[in-house]
Order: C-alpha cells, then structure tokens, then sequence
C-alpha cells in the first residue's frame, strides 16, 4: 500500500483493514492529529486499554519497543492502536522493527513535514502493503469547502450559498482552527439552524483572520495607519507570519484577476461580483476602493515579491513577523503612491 491515494484515505481511516504500520505526516498538524484519532477509534474504539500512547524519545531508544506494544494483547480483546506523536527521523528504525514482527495491532506515528528522500518515510514509501503513508497538507478550494460542510452536518447545520466559501478563505490554514471554529459556529447558531453571512461575522469576529482581513484591504486602499493595527491585531490574535503573507498574497492575486476583468471593460463593481468564490459583502466597498489603485502589472509585481517574501520566513534568519509585516505594509506604501500618482 504505502503512499496512499487522496481518494482513498477516507475510507482507510474508517478501516485500515491489516495494516499494521501508518505514517500521518505534513505542514497541517490540526489534520495529522484528527487522522490520528479517526484511527484510534476506528480500532480502539472507546476502550482505554486498546490504545496505547509512547513519547517519541521513548520509542526511538528503545527500537524493538513499538514492536512488542504492538504485539502485545489488549486486556479486554480486540485489536491494539500504538501511537506516537512529533515522529521523526529517528524512529525509522523503529518503523522496521514493527513490519519485520508479528504483531497484530496497528502503530501510528504522527509527524511534521518529513523528506521524502531519506530517514522515516523514505523507509515506510518503500514498504509493502503493511504500511501506510498519509501526507496531509493544508486543503483550499472546493476540498476545503468541502471540509467545512461535512464539519458543520456533524453538528446538525447548514450554511446558506456563499458563506462556506467565505469561511474557507479564513479557516484554512490548520484543521484544527476549522474545526474548532465550525464548533463555534454551529454553537452560534444551534442545531438545525443555517448559517447565514452575518453568523459567520458574528461568530468569527474575535479571530485573527478577521483582522488580517482588515489589514490587507487597508492596506491595498492605502490607509496604512489602519492597515498597521489591523495587523497588530492579527498578531496579538495569533496570526502565524506565512499564515500573513499567503493571506496577503491570496487577497493580490484576487485583486489582479479583478483588475484583468476591469482592463477588458468591465466596471470595478461588476469585476468584484464576478469573482468565485465571492468577495463577502462587508468587504465590496474596500475592495472596490483597491481595485480602482492597481494595475494587473503592479499586483503581478506584487504578488512576485510576495512569494519571496514567503520563501524568507521559511528560510533567511531574519524574524518572520517582521518579514510578513513589511510586505503588507509594502502593498500600502505602494497603494499610497498610486492614489497619489
């Protein structure tokens, strides 16, 4: 089996079936943790003694220690779940150890991003059809929508045309936060009720993405004192910095397909109803105002450095907050002079 297909991992995680050894790894750590524990229920169902929890450090010292867990009989039957958190490299041999034994209960080991040329996945991808290996990236588009609903018909709500769109723009940097926030929402609204535009404000309004929000339309209208505290906010809420500069360059690369419809013929108003996923109403005014500042060729050039603004935080020794706040306050800075010109 190894690398498993994105069409086939749902179902895996509702029956992995023989597999004995699972490897979750990825940038989303919300969605490598619910996986994780889709998995422990699907085999361990509710009963404590069927699920077992090792510190990393623990099983990569000891290598043939996840072997004999997961050879070891649960005390009430069934089959036992094995599971280690924060998996790196350092447990690819004890990785080994698990497929080369006879144990029948299934160990799954979590991790970050992990190189795919060498250490813990480089084994298991290698491996037959006893072990399995799940990335889990951070979805966008459709499969966050997606995402969104079938979080949301948990709790019983729906959500009216467009405002599914709108909230994956926000809540697609960690599944976690996702979930956590449909929670809410569904809270908000209660079961059986539907979510409308104004729920989704009114439920989300204290979360950083809102003031990211504000930011970047301050900004690209070139109100930069605004954009400033916007920003400040986002922060203080706990915006991550390349969770800033992708919501910065999204909202540009939005704009320039806008400003390509406007440098056709159409009316800035009539560019900004035409986009999919739709601008949320709140935000038309703002966005208008922007689309009326740049050019297709100006947001091009923002949106290049944008990008390498992104590559910065990841891999320059510069603080990544001050690196995401620059290139925000660039886009003002460049709005100023457009309204000025």
């Amino acid at each position: 089996m190894a690398k498993l297909d994105a069409r086939r991992i749902q179902g895996f995680l509702a029956d992995p079936g023989d597999t004995r050894l699972v490897l979750l790894f990825g940038e989303d750590t919300g969605l490598v943790r619910e996986r994780g524990e889709m998995l422990a229920r699907a085999v361990a169902g509710d009963d404590p003694f069927r699920l077992v929890e090792l510190p990393r450090d623990v099983a990569a010292k000891d290598v043939t220690l996840l072997a004999a867990e997961a050879a070891t009989p649960a005390l009430t039957g069934g089959r036992r779940l094995v599971r280690v958190r924060d998996a790196t490299d350092g447990l690819a041999n004890a990785a080994k150890a698990v497929l080369a034994g006879s144990g029948p209960g299934l160990v799954v080991l979590e991790g970050g991003s992990l190189d795919g040329r060498k250490g813990l996945r480089a084994a298991l991808e290698k491996a037959g059809p006893e072990a399995a290996v799940i990335a889990c990236y951070a979805e966008t588009g459709a499969a966050l929508e997606g995402s969104i609903v079938a979080v949301l018909r948990e709790y019983g709500v729906t959500t009216e045309p467009g405002v599914t769109a709108w909230m994956a723009q926000r809540l697609g940097e960690d599944r976690l936060i996702m979930r956590r926030e449909c929670e809410k929402i569904a809270l908000y609204v209660g079961a059986g009720g539907r979510v409308t535009e104004e729920d989704a404000v009114a439920s989300l309004s204290e979360g950083s993405t809102l003031d990211l929000d504000a930011a970047l339309l301050a900004a690209t209208e070139g109100d930069a004192p605004r954009a400033d505290r916007a920003l400040d906010a986002a922060f203080a809420e706990g915006a991550a910095a390349v969770q800033v500069v992708r919501g910065a360059l999204r909202h540009v690369q939005r704009l320039e397909v806008a400003a390509a419809a406007v440098s056709r013929g159409a009316s800035p108003k009539e560019a900004v109803d035409g986009l999919r996923p739709p601008i949320f109403f709140k935000s038309k005014p703002s966005f208008e105002r922007a689309l009326r500042l740049w050019r297709p060729e100006t947001l091009a050039a923002a949106g290049a450095a944008l990008l390498e603004a992104e590559r910065a935080t990841k891999t320059t020794g510069m603080p990544d907050v001050a690196v995401a706040r620059a290139a925000v306050m660039g886009l003002a800075r460049e709005a100023v002079r457009a309204r000025r010109g």
